[in-house]
């Protein structure tokens, strides 16, 4: 397990990174905390995940990102720093949405922000098999960005969570991701609002080493 910094966001924190298992690994698997700076229980997830790293298959390793708003949890507001929604900033059917501090504020452009720039880059040099993005507080695994929907279901199972779908929401990761990466299984987990709580995390940090198991086998182990 290795640390590293992947980037700072607009007022200088460091968005941290976490890598499990070897960096060549032709399988990765990748984390993100948290997006939102009010939607902080995934980051609970982890640090579960970086403080007891799971036993993962060979060939697998497993990025996780722990916070890719830093300055939106500082200040306990859902954009960053300069009032962007880092969820409506990627470029698949991007459009011009509200004005910075508005709720879904969706940037001047696909990718404007630094944090999201970040992400974009390390998901074009991972290719991730899976990504699993923490959001709150609808309680559920959205299963409708995916092609092959078995790994969220199985997640949301494994979690305890109602597996549906969320519907079309413009210039979402997930999304973009699952349009760039063939083959990708990157999924929204709407965890419940307030903290996850020790066993909550230790639960989800189950499911995110179930996924990383299946993320060995063929397409992601939809078979």
């Amino acid at each position: 397990m290795r640390d590293a910094v992947l980037g700072r966001s607009v007022e200088g924190r460091p968005v941290r990174l976490s890598v499990i298992g070897p960096r060549a690994a032709p399988v990765r698997v990748l984390v993100v905390g948290a997006v939102h700076g009010t939607e902080p229980a995934g980051r609970a997830i982890a640090a579960r995940l970086r403080a007891r790293p799971p036993r993962l298959p060979a060939g697998v390793a497993l990025w996780v990102v722990h916070d890719l708003n830093p300055d939106g949890t500082a200040a306990g507001t859902r954009g960053n720093a300069r009032g962007v929604d880092l969820n409506r900033n990627f470029p698949h059917r991007w459009r011009a949405q509200g004005r910075p501090g508005d709720a879904y504020h969706s940037g001047a452009r696909p990718l404007s922000e630094r944090e999201s720039r970040l992400a974009a880059r390390l998901i074009r040099r991972l290719r991730p098999a899976v990504t699993i993005w923490y959001h709150q507080a609808l309680r559920m695994v959205d299963t409708g960005t995916v092609a092959h929907r078995s790994v969220p279901a199985r997640y949301a199972r494994l979690s305890g969570l109602p597996a549906g779908r969320i519907g079309f929401l413009p210039g979402v990761a997930p999304r973009w991701q699952n349009r760039l990466v063939r083959g990708s299984s990157a999924f929204v987990v709407e965890l419940p609002g307030g903290p996850v709580g020790a066993r909550g995390a230790a639960r989800h940090a189950g499911a995110v080493r179930d996924a990383a198991a299946r993320a060995a086998r063929p397409r992601g182990g939809a078979a």
